[in-house]
Order: C-alpha cells, then sequence, then structure tokens
C-alpha cells in the first residue's frame, strides 16, 4: 500500500523537475582543490558538489562584488548549499531505511520527457550535453532519481491544508498592508538653486526643470516630504536644503493605491499555505537532523 502511495506521489510530481539545461547541477569553472565537505551518517558530501550546486549563482556574484564582500556572499551560498545537500542526503537515507523504491519506468519516462521536452526529441545533443558537462547517463540517471526521490519523501511527509482559514487570511492582511500597496510615484520637475549662484547663473539654473520620476525614499527627507504632498500641477513654495534651494512641481502622481482584502485574498491564501510548508518542511527536516550523525568540514 505505502509503495502505491509513494508511485503516486512521484507520478503527481514529475512535472515539477528543471531540465538538465536550468538544472543546479550545471559544471561551475574547474578547481583543483577537492575534499570532504560532510560526511552524513558515512555518506560524503564532496567541496566539489557544493561548487557545482552553486556555480551559477556565483558566477552571477562575481560579476556583482569584489574583495571582501564578495568573499562573504560567496561563502554564504556555499554553506546554504551545502546544508541543502546535507537535507537532501538525510531524505534519500530516510526512503532508502523504510524500503521504498523508485521504479525502473518512472526514471526512463523522465528522461524522455527531458529529451523531448528541452532537445526537441533529439537523443544525441542530450548525450553531447551531458559529455560537455561531464555527466554520464549513468550519473544523470542517479541524479533524476534523487529528485524523484526527495520530492516524493516531501509530499508524503509535509501535509498541508488546502485552505486557508479567513481569520489567519484577514490577520495577515492587517500586518502586512504594505505588501499590498503599489508603490507610490511622482512625476516632478524640480530646479535647484545654488546658495552661491550668481544672479545670471541662478537665473539660468531656475529656467531648467529637469523632469524625473521619483518614489518614496529616493529624494532627501524635505524634499520628499514636499513632492508627495503636493497634489498634481501644483508648485511648492522655495525649499531650502543643505545650502541649496529648490521649487518643485509635480506633473502627476500614482501608486500609492492598497488593495482591498476581498482583492487580496487568494493571493494571501497562497502565501499562508506556502509559509506552512515551509514551516512543516523545516519541522521534519529538524527531526531527521537530530537522529544524524552530521560532521562539517
Amino acid at each position: 500500500m505505502m509503495r502505491q502511495i509513494l508511485i503516486a506521489l512521484i507520478s503527481a510530481c514529475l512535472l515539477n523537475f528543471s531540465p538538465i539545461c536550468r538544472a543546479a547541477y550545471a559544471a561551475g569553472d574547474p578547481e583543483v582543490v577537492d575534499g570532504v565537505a560532510a560526511v552524513v551518517n558515512g555518506d560524503v558530501i564532496t567541496f566539489s558538489q557544493v561548487r557545482g550546486l552553486v556555480a551559477p549563482r556565483e558566477k552571477l556574484l562575481r560579476a556583482q562584488f569584489n574583495g571582501e564582500e564578495l568573499i562573504k556572499k560567496v561563502k554564504e551560498v556555499r554553506q546554504a548549499a551545502l546544508q541543502d545537500l546535507i537535507d537532501r542526503q538525510l531524505i534519500i537515507q530516510a526512503f532508502k531505511k523504510e524500503n521504498y523504491q523508485i521504479p525502473d519506468h518512472f526514471v526512463e519516462d523522465r528522461m524522455h520527457d527531458i529529451i523531448r521536452t528541452d532537445f526537441g526529441g533529439d537523443r544525441n545533443t542530450f548525450i553531447k550535453t551531458l559529455e560537455a558537462q561531464n555527466f554520464t547517463m549513468g550519473e544523470f540517471k542517479k541524479m533524476e532519481t534523487e529528485k524523484m526521490i526527495v520530492q516524493a519523501m516531501r509530499s508524503k511527509n509535509v501535509k498541508l491544508n488546502s485552505i486557508a482559514s479567513p481569520a489567519k487570511v484577514d490577520e495577515y492582511y492587517k500586518a502586512h498592508r504594505e505588501e499590498f500597496t503599489s508603490k507610490e510615484q511622482v512625476k516632478l520637475r524640480l530646479i535647484m538653486i545654488p546658495s552661491h549662484a550668481s544672479d545670471g547663473n541662478a537665473a539660468a539654473q531656475k529656467a531648467m526643470a529637469d523632469e524625473i520620476f521619483v518614489e518614496r525614499k529616493t529624494l532627501a527627507g524635505p524634499l520628499e516630504k514636499v513632492a508627495f504632498s503636493l497634489a498634481p500641477g501644483k508648485i511648492s513654495n522655495i525649499v531650502e536644503f543643505s545650502g541649496n534651494y529648490y521649487i518643485l512641481k509635480v506633473e502627476d502622481k500614482h501608486g500609492g493605491d492598497t488593495k482591498k482584502l476581498a482583492d487580496a485574498r487568494v493571493e494571501i491564501e497562497k502565501k499562508l499555505i506556502q509559509l506552512e510548508a515551509q514551516k512543516l518542511q523545516e519541522k521534519w527536516l529538524a527531526s531527521l537532523r537530530s537522529k544524524a550523525y552530521i560532521k562539517t568540514f
């Protein structure tokens, strides 16, 4: 009976897997150094596995940061990846402990789906892609099998209510109204006159009114207060700030509207169900961790 349940869960989850071209296991820049990153009940997780998992993310980080900040960011994503690998290994071990099995035809069907969906049915292109990423067919099948195991075990152990209670929806809406409020923005003409400008230069400055779009927390506090208090078409008094003088005119204003609870209800229900799923999953994983021998290096 339980095996039938697991098979049903696996069938329901097959469509959720990411194709190989978007897999988190994509190979990153080659690194010579390898070693043991963690031991989970005797199973080893290597540094190369961690690097392989975070390679796409690290590539983005290296384009955005450098120096100490880059080192910090890379360390954070590698630690998160290591924890993900540890949790995955615990889930796979729990699956094996229960003597569950993934029928071979499920894996074969998954392979056919990948080839058809992501490679236009061209098996040769699929195999060449695997080779380019240093995977054998056996390794890729093992990886896909483990994905199925993890997804099926999560579905089995994380039981969700399909409906969030009205009281919880109301409570969430009241506590997070900013999530349902569109960004307030003004179309603004602003003239800045330096306090040290000559009369002629000041006149020239007055003639140059740049039209800009601004949101809250974009302008300095005193200027923001004036800009967002003006009605469209209105011109401010002279505002003195930081040694300069400003005149503002609001051409247009939009945003700042908050969805009604009735319009936000479905969105909130989905969010609450998602949060509950995360909470239940963490509770389940914490239980697996508490019973395991885990050593990180």
